[in-house]
């Protein structure tokens, strides 16, 4: 077994690993950016090393920095986690060639399928079936859009390096393919370095499903069954479970064992994962799933294929980095149970999901079921990395059990003064549709009235809410509540004046009321509400009187369209801001005048910083 491992990776994920190691008896050290030197992760570890600014290429990404702190810290293994440099064949081979061990897939196997187009070729070598789409060299924009056509609409165009939605764009007509495309080379030349795509045939009804297959150096390859990552926005998964919803016996020997054979087409050795798309137009049926990609590292969604196995993946992969054999053989694995997760993100969904940035005043999360997390309460939530918060799992005797769990324990999520998707999930998991295992890729799309939580409450929440939250004073008729009882109807006479509003008192819903940093808040169903007069702000998509344009997060811009001068109408792009690894595009609020610009292509802006200024037109 190793003796000391570095994990190149930080938040949840190398909490996660360091869980595992100390278990089994390994020294584990932290790398972590400047930002990050008192975040959980680092405490944790047994020792930690500075590798540079907040930016993740200057520090998470930096190879060279990782190597260095390596010999430094005499580690006698790296583990790039999930994420980062988990799929880059050049650091696995330097790292090889530092004399460490490489706790990852073989380099060969990362270039094989790191590249969808030449992924996809190999698998149709090997006889596993793929989607229908465009894999050639010739990357003009005429030619693409010439095999969009052929394929015919609605298409999808991805990244060739992608991975994580990054880079990936769906495209409904030929008039919208030349703006997509752009948008897709810039996302996936700044993710990845490279801004070569592939089209692919869009599926109208897809589910996602993959599979968790290992490998050993010993020639031994194993899978543990089937993931349903199907619950997506923008093409990030939100709710993934395991089993798949619906699959019968025979159709999973099929998934699996095209699984396996891609697996062995490259020569795997690890943790890897077969990632299928299946039109379930007329259910899961084995003619109708294809290869999608393969995801050589680890899955964020992994804790889930862990549940319904009883086996740690992490244990697996130092096993099998120290060249054991794997822990089980095939007919040593069987499913129990049904088991989701869900993930936290610190995002408002009410404000078209932007990412929420600040300190974590109050954070409670649910006991009794497995909380993965990257931080604490009193830690940061920056603008530099992902906005997870923390993965939610959950485990139960069948899918119902496991999907009244998850739903319970979202909705008893405390965050503040961070927005959160707890809320969002809450609803999202409980909803019929859901619940019967009606999914689909479009599910969140489809029911996103239903199931994203409105800008504000509804008018009796808000009283429900004064009358457990403001001061008794007799002397004041506005705040003397004097009809609220817990065995008594409420006295309707009674009114509360709420964000400059005024409510009838209602009962109180069952809900947690704290007072947090002076102010009055009401955690209800995974939502959070703060009651004190709130600071207007424009996110500038807003059709704010000024016409300002204000930046809703901090970011840098990537691209400007707008000129001062010229005029715009409502709705037109004026500039791209790049936040937390998305794209935001930043629109006129109404016709009107570019009367000022005060940003370029490369700049950095803060949280409401003025972006633009639209002079409406007379």
């Amino acid at each position: 077994m190793l003796q000391s491992l570095l994990i190149a990776n930080r938040g949840e994920i190398a909490r996660r690993i360091i869980r595992t190691a100390k278990r089994l008896g390994i020294r584990t050290i932290a790398v972590h950016s400047d930002v990050d030197a008192a975040m959980p992760f680092v405490r944790e570890a047994d020792r930690s090393e500075c590798i540079g600014p907040a930016p993740a290429r200057e520090s998470y990404l930096d190879g060279a920095k990782i190597l260095a702190a390596a010999k430094k810290t005499g580690a006698q293994a790296i583990h790039p986690g999930y994420g980062f440099l988990s799929e880059n064949a050049d650091f696995a081979e330097a790292v090889a060639r530092a004399g460490l061990i490489w706790v990852g897939a073989p380099p060969s196997a990362i270039r094989a399928m790191g590249l969808k187009d030449a992924a996809k070729k190999l698998m149709q070598d090997a006889g596993v079936p793929v989607t229908p789409g465009y894999l050639g060299e010739d990357q003009t924009p005429e030619r693409l859009k010439t095999e969009a056509g052929r394929i015919g609409y609605p298409v999808l165009i991805k990244a060739v390096a992608g991975g994580g939605g990054k880079g990936m764009r769906r495209v409904d007509t030929a008039d919208a393919f030349a703006d997509a495309l752009a948008s897709c080379k810039r996302e996936a030349a700044s993710s990845f370095g490279d801004d070569r795509v592939l089209i692919e045939k869009y599926i109208t009804a897809p589910r996602h499903i993959e599979v968790q297959i290992f490998g050993d150096r010993h020639g031994n390859m194993v899978h543990l069954f089937e993931r349903d990552c199907s619950m997506q926005r923008r093409h990030q998964k939100v709710v993934e479970e395991a089993p798949a919803p619906g699959m019968d016996d025979a159709t999973r020997t099929a998934l699996t064992g095209a699984a396996v054979k891609a697996a062995k087409a490259v020569g795997y050795v690890g943790a890897g994962t077969i990632e299928f798309i299946a039109d379930a137009s007329d259910g899961l049926r084995a003619d109708r799933i294809w290869f999608m990609e393969m995801n050589t590292r680890l899955q964020v969604e992994h804790p889930v294929t862990e549940a319904i196995t009883g086996q740690d993946l992490v244990e697996w992969q130092l096993r099998v980095a120290s060249g054991e054999k794997l822990p089980r053989t095939q007919d040593q694995l069987a499913i129990d149970g049904w088991a989701m997760e869900a993930r936290l993100y610190a995002e408002n969904p009410s404000a078209g999901f932007l990412p929420s940035t600040g300190r974590l005043a109050h954070l409670n999360l649910p006991p009794g079921i497995r909380v993965d997390s990257a931080v604490e309460e009193g830690d940061p939530v920056t603008p530099y990395y992902d906005p997870m918060i923390a993965k939610l799992i959950v485990h139960g005797a069948t899918r119902a059990a496991a999907a009244a769990e998850l739903a319970a324990a979202c909705r008893a999520v405390e965050v503040w003064p961070v927005k959160t998707n707890a809320g969002f999930l809450a609803r999202a998991v409980l909803h019929p549709d859901f619940v019967r295992g009606g999914i689909d890729t479009g599910f969140i799309e489809r029911h996103a009235a239903e199931i994203v939580p409105p800008a504000e409450p509804d008018a009796s929440f808000v009283a429900a809410a004064a009358a457990a939250l403001l001061p008794t004073d007799n002397s004041d008729p506005w705040l003397a509540l004097r009809g609220f009882r817990g065995n008594a109807a409420p006295d309707t006479q009674v009114a509360v004046g709420v964000h400059g509003k005024t409510y009838l008192a209602q009962p109180v819903p069952a809900g947690a009321a704290r007072e947090i940093g002076g102010e009055q808040v009401l955690f209800l169903a995974g939502d959070a509400w703060a009651f004190a007069a709130p600071v207007p702000r424009s996110s500038g998509q807003d059709e704010a009187g000024d016409g300002a344009v204000l930046a809703p997060m901090p970011g840098a811009v990537i691209q400007v369209t707008a000129a001062k001068g010229r005029p715009v109408q409502r709705g037109e792009r004026l500039l791209v801001l790049e936040a937390m690894k998305m794209e935001y595009v930043m629109v006129a609020p109404f016709d009107g005048m570019v009367v000022e610009l005060t940003v370029s292509a490369g700049s950095q802006v803060e949280e409401s910083a003025l972006l633009a200024r639209i002079e409406k037109a007379s």
